[in-house]
């Protein structure tokens, strides 16, 4: 016998993943047609030679949350805004993070995103000399490079990089 996946009924929450720079106008849209949306804003601060320039700017990007009915969701499609729609699997422990969400967004404080990324993790490097070189994170919480196995000597070699030119492997 097939399995059935369950048909939701209820108002659902889902990340809709915009097309770049298009969060404010899908956040504009689901206003627009009342629907239940969040789009997590940070002040930014630029300096242009002697002008300093303030403005807000999504903390996510691409980026908005909103809750629909699932007989609802091609409404969210209109304008050309949005690249997909993924369902919240678990709204409990989602609306506790969103709630966290808020906060930090309220409070003023200088947020930005950052891989959740613990010691071991497998990646690759992107560009440069060494692309394509795989290795492991040493220190998730202040991430210096990779750390490269010579397994023959039970030692490891770390490679100082950024970590913006990882990337995660399974």
């Amino acid at each position: 016998m097939g399995q059935h996946l369950p048909v939701f009924t209820e108002p659902r929450w889902f990340a809709c993943h915009t097309k770049p720079r298009a969060e404010k106008k899908f956040a504009a849209l689901m206003k627009q047609i009342k629907f239940e949306h969040y789009l997590p804003l940070i002040q930014s601060v630029r300096k242009y030679g002697e002008q300093t320039k303030t403005f807000t700017k999504p903390l996510f990007p691409s980026y908005v949350f909103t809750r629909i009915e699932p007989a609802n969701k091609n409404q969210i499609y209109q304008q050309d805004l949005l690249v997909r729609a993924l369902i919240v699997e678990n709204e409990a422990q989602f609306l506790q993070q969103i709630e966290t969400v808020r906060i930090v967004c309220a409070s003023g404080l200088e947020a930005a995103m950052h891989p959740l990324v613990k010691k071991g993790t497998h990646v690759r490097v992107r560009g440069g000399p060494l692309n394509g070189l795989e290795g492991y994170v040493d220190d998730p919480t202040n991430p210096q490079g990779i750390v490269v196995s010579v397994d023959v000597l039970r030692q490891g070699l770390l490679v100082r990089l950024p970590f913006e030119s990882l990337q995660l492997l399974p």
